[in-house]
């Protein structure tokens, strides 16, 4: 491996390495998924989730508190059945909580 002296742009070092390529490509992905199924997630839950990540079929979401949780999983069968009409093949969606750090 050859060090590098120089800065390079994060598009760069993308592009050199096939793991850091993968990595942009699944958040991306999760991404566009999460944009996706937005419009099913009331309007006052939308902030509460972020796009996390993707094993094979599966997906994760990541919520902020257990309450939103227990609503988001309500609608996941349904946003399931979404991504798969849309192309993607989703087996599952996961539900993270992961508390706001305290100050």
């Amino acid at each position: 491996m050859t060090r590098r002296n120089h800065p390079v742009t994060l598009q760069q070092a993308t592009q050199d390495s096939p793991t850091l390529a993968r990595l942009t490509e699944l958040s991306r992905d999760s991404l566009a998924r999460l944009k996706a199924v937005e419009p099913m997630i009331p309007a006052a839950l939308r902030p509460a989730i972020k796009a996390g990540p993707i094993d094979g079929p599966n997906w994760c979401l990541i919520v902020n508190s257990n309450a939103a949780a227990a609503k988001l999983r309500q609608l996941l069968p349904a946003m399931e059945a979404h991504l798969r009409t849309k192309g993607w093949e989703v087996s599952s969606i996961r539900l993270r909580v992961q508390m706001p750090a305290s100050r």
